[in-house]
């Protein structure tokens, strides 16, 4: 069994333990919240018998294995390197650091330590997105990505009405970058690498974060143009267009339905079945790494998640957003 820690006790850690659950080696040992009677309260609806409002005494126990981190952005960086430099394995949350300098130190802590680090980004797992990688041949040379994800934040409501909170507080590394547009980069850098340049637009909102934004990637001899938002919806699909035809992808953050146009009007569904608790497939991935001994992915690896943040450093950059912890010294 790989026992598990988990930090955060919101909606996201509810659906990554019932994803986990349906997995043989995995089992739920420990729970974090800054209080007693949360962590409990959230850990007994498990059968945890483990609870810690201290994160060093949780670093410290022989009772897990590993830590997945669902806390905010701005914590992931230093809770990642406690618990790398105690030994354990961690599953970090998309955005997986505030910026590339936070991640760079968590990598290093991991290879110090011998330990796994892997960011916990779904989409690059799912069954179809393997089937689009393993079709993306057949439409000839690729001239263009679209990739769009919007979606209007219930928080967002919340925010119109005078109350900030934490989806849209840049003081958490937080905003629509960090929450949607990833879903949007880091699929485009597992199947293109690092583009040659990077262009951004977007809506900079009162409390210093981005509402939405339009990202242009330049890559030799195509580009990707990326369209993100959580202040308004939309139900355009995403492509890829190559010269001999297109693949139309239903959904970037969890692809369900891939369909492969060919120029002469035939159509290919290369949907395969999938699991609706969709971040299975990444939690499988990272207790299937930690039984071979393994301390990287070979599909989130390193390198595609340092490409996907050094993009996000520079599209904030152009847009305007800070964070305190670009400022911060780890």
């Amino acid at each position: 069994m790989i026992r598990f820690g988990v930090i955060g006790t919101n909606w996201i850690t509810e659906q990554f333990l019932k994803a986990a659950a349906e997995l043989p080696s995995f089992q739920l040992a420990a729970v974090y919240s800054r209080t007693e009677e949360k962590a409990k309260e959230f850990g007994e609806k498990y059968g945890v018998s483990h609870f810690f409002t201290s994160l060093e005494e949780m670093a410290k126990s022989e009772h897990i294995d590993a830590v997945y981190i669902a806390s905010p952005n701005s914590f992931h960086a230093e809770q990642s390197i406690l618990f790398l430099k105690h030994g354990k394995h961690v599953l970090c949350e998309k955005a997986i650091a505030s910026n590339r300098a936070e991640l760079e130190e968590m990598i290093h802590t991991a290879k110090k330590h011998n330990v796994l680090l892997m960011e916990a980004l779904k989409s690059t797992f799912v069954p179809n997105f393997q089937v689009l990688k393993e079709n993306i041949g057949k439409i000839g040379m690729v001239r263009r990505v679209f990739a769009s994800y919007c979606q209007y934040s219930s928080r967002y409501d919340a925010y119109r009405n005078g109350t900030i909170l934490n989806a849209f507080d840049p003081t958490f590394s937080n905003g629509a970058l960090m929450d949607i547009g990833v879903y949007c980069i880091y699929p485009v850098v597992a199947l293109f690498g690092k583009p040659v340049s990077v262009k951004a637009s977007g809506v900079l909102l009162g409390s210093g974060v981005d509402g939405e934004g339009s990202i242009l990637l330049t890559y030799k001899n195509m580009d990707a143009v990326l369209m993100y938002s959580k202040i308004t919806n939309s139900s355009i699909p995403s492509e890829i267009q190559g010269e001999d035809g297109n693949i139309v992808i239903d959904k970037v953050n969890t692809p369900e339905k891939v369909v492969l146009h060919y120029r002469n009007g035939e159509k290919v569904d290369l949907s395969v079945p999938q699991r609706v608790d969709s971040m299975y497939y990444e939690a499988k991935e990272f207790i299937e790494l930690v039984e071979k001994g393994e301390v990287e992915s070979k599909i989130n690896t390193y390198e595609n998640s340092l490409v996907t943040m050094e993009i996000m450093d520079e599209v904030r950059k152009q847009i305007g957003v800070r964070f305190p912890a670009d400022n911060k010294e780890l």
